[in-house]
C-alpha cells in the first residue's frame, strides 16, 4: 500500500510538473504584462551647437516660405465648359513687405492661376508681376496686408565656397515646410531649361531637392538666402544627389527689374553684331573677340566712340572695332559678351578692351 501511494504521488507530480512546464511561457507573459509600465526618461541635455543653429534657421526662415499651387483651364468636350484643373505645385519666398513672392519661372509658366498658401494656412490668389525665363525667375504678388510674413534675409553668392553648409526649405510632393541639409558641391554650373535655354552660374548642392522644392530658398549657415532651388539632375525625376539653385546675386539683380518693368531689361551697349561674322573676322585678324557691325545712334557705344565695321571698295567687310574683353574678362563670342554684360546693372560703367587699328585700347562705357 505504501508503494502504491508513492507511485500515485510520483504520477501526479510528473503531471503537474509537465503542466507547469507547458504553462511557463503563459505565466511569464502574464507577469511581464502585469509589470509593464513606461520606461524612465534619460535626460537629453543640451542640443549640439549645429543642431541649435539648424533649428534656429528653420524657425526664422520657414514663416517666409510659401506653398504655391497652380491651375490651368481645359474644355469639357461634352458640355463645352471651361474647367479649372490643377497643374502643379512649387515653393517660393517673400521678397518684401509689399507682398512680392519670388519663385521659379517654370513653376508658373503657362498656367492660368496661381495660389499662395502662407505658413498660417491662409491662401491668396496671386497676380503675376513679371518673369525672366533665361534666369528661371518669376515674381508674384499677393495682397497679404500689413500683417503678412516678413521677407527673407538676403545674403550674397559671389563669395560662396565649395563645402559650405546649406539648407533647403520647400514643399516636396506637397509635404509643406520640409527642411533638408547638405553642402555646396560645385559652383558656376550651366544646365539647359525645359524650353532649351541655358541657365548659367548655378549653385550645385547635395541638399535634397525634390519635385515641389522648386522656388524655395537655399540658405547658408548664417540664415541668409543665397539661392533659389530650381532643378535636379536625376534620370528618375527624383533627387539623386545633385540639385541646382539660382544664385542670390542673380535674383537680387533680376527681381527689382521684374517688379519695376514686368520683364527683365538687360543692360546694353547699343551695338549690333553677329556670331558667325565675328568668328570669321576674328580669325582673319588673329584676335578672338566680337566684331562691332553697327553702332546704334545715341547709344552708350556711340557716346563712348566705338566704331562699326565698314565695307571696303572691293566689297569686303572690314572690322573697325573688335571687343576682346569686358573689365578684364575675355570675350570670345557673342554669347560670352551677353553673359558678361548680364552681370551688370543699367548705369554701371564697364571698361572694354577693344582691338582697333592693330592695337589694343581701353574704352569706358556706361551701360544703357
Amino acid at each position: 500500500m505504501h508503494a502504491f501511494a508513492l507511485s500515485r504521488f510520483l504520477f501526479w507530480f510528473v503531471i503537474f510538473f509537465l503542466i507547469a512546464l507547458a504553462s511557463r511561457p503563459w505565466i511569464e507573459n502574464l507577469f511581464i504584462r502585469h509589470q509593464a509600465e513606461p520606461r524612465a526618461i534619460t535626460a537629453r541635455g543640451e542640443l549640439a551647437a549645429d543642431e541649435q543653429t539648424t533649428i534656429a534657421i528653420f524657425e526664422s526662415i520657414s514663416p517666409s516660405v510659401v506653398y504655391i499651387t497652380t491651375s490651368g483651364r481645359v474644355m469639357d468636350l461634352l458640355s463645352r465648359n471651361l474647367l479649372e484643373v490643377p497643374r502643379g505645385t512649387g515653393s517660393g519666398f517673400m521678397w518684401d513687405r509689399h507682398g512680392h513672392v519670388v519663385t521659379n519661372y517654370h513653376v508658373v509658366a503657362d498656367v492660368q492661376a496661381a495660389y499662395v498658401r502662407l505658413s498660417n494656412q491662409r491662401v491668396y490668389e496671386a497676380a503675376l508681376v513679371g518673369v525672366s525665363p533665361e534666369h528661371d525667375i518669376a515674381v508674384l504678388r499677393i495682397d497679404s496686408g500689413a500683417g503678412g510674413p516678413l521677407p527673407v534675409a538676403i545674403g550674397s553668392s559671389h563669395d560662396l565656397k565649395v563645402g559650405q553648409k546649406v539648407f533647403a526649405i520647400g514643399n516636396p510632393f506637397g509635404l509643406d515646410y520640409s527642411l533638408t541639409g547638405g553642402v555646396i558641391s560645385a559652383l558656376d554650373r550651366t544646365i539647359p531649361s525645359d524650353e532649351g535655354r541655358k541657365i548659367e552660374h548655378l549653385i550645385q548642392t547635395d541638399a535634397a531637392i525634390n519635385p515641389g522644392n522648386s522656388g524655395g530658398p537655399l540658405i547658408d549657415s548664417a540664415g541668409r538666402v543665397i539661392g533659389m532651388n530650381t532643378a535636379i539632375f536625376s534620370p528618375s525625376g527624383n533627387f539623386a544627389g545633385i540639385g541646382f539653385a539660382v544664385p542670390v546675386d542673380t535674383i537680387n539683380r533680376v527681381v527689382p527689374r521684374l517688379i519695376a518693368y514686368g520683364r527683365y531689361v538687360r543692360p546694353a551697349l547699343g551695338v549690333i553684331t553677329d556670331g558667325d561674322l565675328s568668328r570669321r573676322l576674328a580669325e582673319s585678324v588673329g584676335v578672338p573677340g566680337v566684331v562691332v557691325l553697327q553702332v546704334q545712334e545715341g547709344s552708350p557705344a556711340a557716346r563712348a566712340g566705338l566704331r562699326a565695321a565698314i565695307i571696303s571698295k572691293d566689297g569686303a567687310l572690314v572690322a573697325a572695332d573688335l571687343i576682346v574683353a569686358v573689365d578684364g574678362q575675355d570675350v570670345d563670342s557673342v554669347e560670352r559678351l551677353i553673359e558678361l554684360l548680364d552681370a551688370y546693372r543699367v548705369g554701371d560703367k564697364v571698361v572694354l578692351r577693344v582691338y582697333r587699328d592693330a592695337e589694343l585700347i581701353e574704352v569706358d562705357v556706361v551701360l544703357g
